[in-house]
């Protein structure tokens, strides 16, 4: 269960929608869980990385795949 990832399917949502509903994941979330965040907003590269330095969660890897922006944090 540990290396399972809760899945967040944001592509075609402009910002804030996609930030938003990574706060609803991680909030549903156990500590540690692992989310990724799919997004094809090219403001969520600034936008997940400053909600995650106000939550304290750690973005473990920020890369694009498929036209997307694909973050997967972990939660504090």
């Amino acid at each position: 269960m540990a290396d399972e990832e809760i899945l967040v399917d944001a592509r075609g949502h402009r910002c804030p929608v996609p930030t938003l509903r990574l706060r609803r994941a991680l909030e549903a979330a156990p500590a540690g869980a692992r989310v990724r965040l799919l997004a094809d907003d090219p403001l969520a590269r600034i936008d997940v990385p400053h909600f995650l330095g106000e939550t304290g969660h750690t973005l473990a890897e920020c890369r694009e795949e498929a036209g997307a922006l694909s973050f997967l944090v972990v939660k504090a």
